[in-house]
């Protein structure tokens, strides 16, 4: 049975899956608190805010209750320091994370996926009752055979979500690569998440994502609870189509 949902309530469906984000280098507190601020936007309040660890326990204070606070570790290198990138997990979580995005060792995939399943593993265990979702940056790892078998070993670390990209780097989320891991996604059981971050700019980027999670998984998957969409450039696009409003720009797709 496929939904039958007006654009209107689809807009509505995407921002409540939105974690909305300031990853910028030259970010700022008050940066964070206007991030704070649109989160709690005027049709619906986004899903999560993903911003720098250094940020967590200002923007817990300030944040509408309900909203979740994403934060970054391992970021963007994706380093093999496991012991750094568990204490860095548990100094957000003790700050007030909701949620951690880990960039996996995804230079070791293909070499020795091995490690990438058990760093998960660790982070996994750091995280308490926060929810990991990992990285993979599938634009590096390009292949199909790569993306396919980082997915495997992020799943077998226990990982709560999947996520194409940083957004750091030349190519971030494709619907190539988020289709190998929504596969290996359903071949798991359909429950661990997914995130596709980085180029998504319109409307039609975010319904073209969230149509192929519920397409492979199966309808009703892309909920808030398995389903994100990272982006910061998205939301007004996301907000004048809920509200009927004319947008500016041209339309594209992915």
């Amino acid at each position: 049975m496929t939904e039958d949902l007006s654009e209107r309530e689809i807009a509505h469906a995407l921002i409540a899956s939105l974690d909305l984000t300031d990853l910028s280098d030259n970010c700022t507190q008050d940066d964070i608190a206007r991030l704070c601020e649109r989160a709690a936007s005027s049709e619906g309040d986004v899903a999560a805010i993903c911003i720098w660890p250094r940020f967590v326990s200002f923007a817990r204070e300030r944040l509408k209750p309900g909203i979740r606070i994403a934060t970054v570790v391992n970021f963007p290198a994706g380093t093999d320091d496991v012991e750094a990138t568990v204490a860095e997990t548990s100094r957000a979580v003790a700050d007030g994370a909701d949620e951690i995005d880990l960039v996996v060792s995804y230079r070791r995939i293909g070499t020795d996926g091995g490690f990438v399943r058990d760093q998960v593993a660790r982070v996994k265990e750091a995280c308490g009752n926060a929810r990991l979702k990992t990285i993979l940056e599938t634009g590096e790892l390009s292949e199909p055979a790569l993306i396919a078998a980082a997915a495997r070993e992020a799943l077998a670390g226990g990982a709560d979500f999947l996520k194409t990209s940083t957004g750091k780097v030349a190519v971030n989320a494709t619907p190539e690569a988020a289709e190998i891991l929504l596969r290996a996604i359903a071949e798991a059981g359909g429950t661990v998440g997914f995130k596709p971050a980085g180029g998504i700019k319109t409307y039609e980027d975010a319904k073209a994502y969230r149509d192929l999670a519920n397409r492979i998984c199966g309808d009703g998957y892309a909920t808030p609870d398995r389903f994100r969409l990272g982006a910061s450039g998205v939301l007004a696009d996301l907000l004048a189509v809920a509200g009927g409003a004319a947008r500016g720009g041209a339309r594209a797709g992915y």
